[in-house]
Order: structure tokens, then sequence, then C-alpha cells
């Protein structure tokens, strides 16, 4: 196909979270510079970290989406959706969709993201029969929805933080739920053995049981049902004492045991690739300067990161840097917070979260109640915050995230970092106390000034806050924080000047 005609512009590939987010912040920067976007899915982007949400049932797919349909179109923005980009000729500066067009580019930003890894299991070179289902995406949340209503007993293949997000969905809808985990505790990356042990027990009182050192070998499928192969169970490695293998049965299987960048297309056109995409600090190719990436596919200083909030954050520096707004813009690493925000689960995890009572250069504060679902746990090395978790009761959060992001000084009392309100004090979380230069939304880097800016430019509800400022439209976790300080807002402005 002839290009020559075609002005070159930006062609971003991939319209997920981390794309899609780059797509707007290009346009509310600069009007005018030609904007292709390819999106693999057939559909308007939409918020990954809510699907749990939405196979909860406590949140409709059209409650997620990030751009509305008709943005695009308002903003002259070229979005080829449900179209994959199947090569990329890098010298002659063209991307070729999977629609037999090609567009040629001055820039090309590459948003692949990750997908499933799906273990290879024995008979399922040819996909996952009916009834198993890989969580990922929304047409996955969907099937396994589907298969939910003539299913009674599900099991999840991974106790991470999606695997535990879907059983507890699953549960919700009325399951026998069982999460099998290789490792020696649940979340094993952003827990300690201990955490792990509490967040357990909280489950199975929520219905979700958990095997812990569960060697998942293969899939128990029925080859010979009218509507083709159907799961009927996992299958675990024989025990030390022979015998064959252990079935666990079931009649749903959802695989959730992590993903892997999605880097085919990069590879296959020469850019140097690690786990992720290698950039640098301006999020370019170290192979080519005419090729970014960001989001889950990129991989900066060795690390790849898997969260929205540095997502977001470099889609804001690249942003800046390729339309001139600020030539000094610069990616240097983020600070990952995971939380987990499930029916009857709450938990925040940053930072160092393994160090033991034995690590001589690292101070442990900790404080556990089992039978309340409770953990926390704050590791502190030369007066810094370094990592915690919180289960159960995040009433702090806010303040740990603050000290951890900024590697502020910690308060004299302690126990303040656990007990908002210790000792008659003011709950250190209170929006009275929060200087206006603390983040509230980590995800969209919004401040608690510029919540108020935005209360006081008009915004009178949560839901235009959040609207207007994206505070709360990452993973959530900052929505009851906002709510407080709108309150708080209100509250004042109805006291009567005396």
């Amino acid at each position: 196909m002839n290009t020559s005609a075609q002005p070159k512009g930006m062609v971003v590939v991939g319209n997920g979270m981390a794309g899609s987010r780059f797509v707007t912040e290009v346009r509310a920067r600069d009007s005018r510079v030609p904007l292709t976007v390819y999106g693999a899915e057939p559909r308007q982007p939409y918020n990954r970290v809510l699907l749990s949400n939405v196979l909860a049932g406590r949140s409709r797919p059209d409650q997620i989406g990030l751009v509305d349909p008709a943005w695009y179109g308002d903003n002259a923005v070229d979005a080829r959706l449900g179209v994959e980009v199947v090569r990329i000729d890098r010298e002659a500066g063209v991307v070729h969709g999977s629609d037999g067009g090609a567009v040629p580019y001055e820039t090309l930003v590459l948003a692949t993201g990750s997908n499933s890894f799906v273990p290879p299991f024995p008979g399922t070179e040819g996909g996952l029969p009916a009834g198993a289902v890989a969580f990922r995406t929304l047409d996955d949340c969907r099937a396994i929805i589907e298969a939910a209503r003539g299913a009674h007993r599900a099991v999840v293949i991974g106790g991470g933080l999606l695997g535990i997000e879907a059983a507890r969905g699953l549960a919700g809808r009325g399951l026998d739920v069982v999460v099998l985990h290789r490792a020696g505790h649940l979340m094993e990356r952003q827990l300690d053995p201990a955490a792990g042990k509490v967040l357990a027990r909280t489950l199975r009182l929520l219905g979700v049981r958990s095997r812990l050192g569960a060697d998942v070998t293969g899939l128990r499928i029925d080859r010979d049902g009218a509507a083709g192969p159907r799961v009927t169970g996992v299958e675990l490695a024989a025990s030390a004492g022979g015998g064959g293998p252990e079935v666990v049965e079931a009649d749903l299987v959802v695989v959730a045991c992590g993903v892997r960048p999605e880097v085919g297309l990069a590879r296959a056109a020469g850019l140097e690739v690690d786990r992720g995409i290698v950039v640098d600090e301006t999020l370019r190719s170290v192979t080519d300067p005419s090729v970014r990436a960001l989001g889950e596919c990129s991989q900066y200083g060795g690390t790849v990161y898997g969260l929205v909030a540095p997502a977001w954050e470099q889609a804001g520096v690249l942003a800046d840097l390729v339309t001139g707004t600020d030539a000094a813009a610069r990616f240097t690493g983020a600070r990952e917070i995971t939380r987990l925000k499930a029916a009857g689960v709450d938990l925040v995890s940053m930072g160092e979260t393994h160090h033991g009572d034995d690590d001589p250069e690292v101070e442990i504060i900790q404080y556990a109640d089992a039978g309340r679902g409770t953990y926390k746990k704050v590791s502190i090395r030369d007066g810094r915050v370094i990592g915690a978790i919180l289960l159960g009761e995040t009433g702090t959060a806010g303040t740990l995230t603050r000290l951890y992001d900024r590697a502020a000084p910690l308060p004299t009392d302690r126990l303040s970092l656990f007990f908002p309100g210790l000792g008659g004090a003011q709950p250190v979380d209170s929006p009275v106390r929060i200087p206006d230069g603390a983040t509230i939304c980590n995800c969209n880097n919004v401040s608690k000034g510029g919540i108020r800016a935005c209360w006081e430019g008009g915004a009178r509800t949560a839901d235009e806050v959040c609207a207007r400022t994206r505070a709360g439209t990452g993973c959530g976790g900052c929505r009851d924080a906002v709510e407080g300080i709108v309150s708080w807002l209100a509250e004042r402005e109805s006291v009567p000047a005396r």
C-alpha cells in the first residue's frame, strides 16, 4: 500500500490503560499532531484494574470505561479498534495492521501491555477447553461470568493479586471456590508469610479455601461431551508416597498464573528486548530513537512496572516530551504500591515487605490479630519507611503511602502509623491534618490541594471531583479519602463565620 501521501505523525500501538492514557495526555497538550492508535480489542479502552468488580457483580462493563466512544472523533484521533499491528517496518517508518492498512510514523509508541501466562498443560495445545478461562480481559471476565452461571465448584490456579480477586468474585456469586497456589503463602511477592497466613484465614471465612504448595500438572478434561472438550478438574502432582495424581474436581477453572510483557512485535522489529522493551529515561528505545515504549511492555533500569500508577506517570512524561511541553521531563523509576480491594478484604502493600526481626539494619513494627483478619507491618531503615503491609484495617494507608513515597521522616509516635487517633489525638489521615501538597491519588498524582482547587472551581460532589481530577479512577483505593476531603470541605463551608 502506498503511504507516501499520508502525513507522518504519531502512531500508538496498544489502546489499553497505558496507551489510551498517553493518547489523551497528548491531545490535552497538542490538538494538531496527526495521531493514530491501534487497539487489538474491538472496543473503547477500559480500566483493567476494575475487572474484579465486574466479575463480582459490583460494576457493569459500561461503568469501567476510560474514554467516551465519541472522544476519538471529537479530538481528531484515528482510532483503529479491533485491528492488530502485525509488522513494524522501521526502515520505512511504517506500521502494518491486520486489516491490510499501513500507516507511516515519525514517532512510534509501543504500549502493547502484557498477556496472561497460561502453563502448557498437556492436551491444551489448541487452547483451553470449555469451562477453563484465563483472567485478563473484559472478554475473559464475561466468559467467566457466563461459565459461573451453571457451575458449582470453581478452582482458581494462582494465588497472586489477580487470582485472589477472581476467587473472591466467584465466591460472591455463590460458588465453592478453592485457590491452588504453588508458593508457601498467598501473594508471596507482596506479603510476608505471616500476612499470607492471615489473608488465607480471612478468605476462608469468606468462602475461599486455599491449597498452598500445590503443584498443578494439568487439567482433567472430558473429551466425549456432545458440546466438545470440557474441563472437569485440575490435576496435582502425585505425592511422594506414590499413586496417581490427585484431582481437584471443578466445573469452572480460572487460570491466574501471572502475566508476561507482550514484546513479540518489538522483538520481530529488531528492538532490544530483555523482559520488556529496553528504554532510557525518556522512554526511548535504546535501539531506535524514533520508537518509544511505556507501560507493562517497557523496561527501565532493569524493571518492568506492572501497576497502573507507573504506567500513567510514564504517559504524562512521554506526552510532555513528544509535544515539546517539557523537554526536561524524565521517568526515573517509580515506587510500586499494590492495593487489593475485594469484598471483605482490604489490603495495601508497598516496598520491601519481607524483612524479618533478624535484619539488624531494619526496624520492624508489627501488629497481628488473625481473629479480626488484621495484620500490619512497617519496615524502617535510617528513620524512613521502606516497606509496609496493611491488611484488614487500612485507615493509615494514606499516611504510610506518603511517608514511603517521599521518604519522609517518621512521626515520633510509631504506633500512630497503625492506629489513627491513638491516645485521643486527631486521626493521622484526617483531612484537616493532611497538607495540601500530600498526594491522595497515587495512580493519577492528585494532591489534596488539587482536590481543594477543584472544589473551589465548582465541583461539589466526589463524583464531580473524580471526573475532573481523575482521582479515584485508577485502582480506586483512594476513593474513600477523596470522599472524606470533599465532605470536610462541604462541612467547613457550611460553618457560619463568627
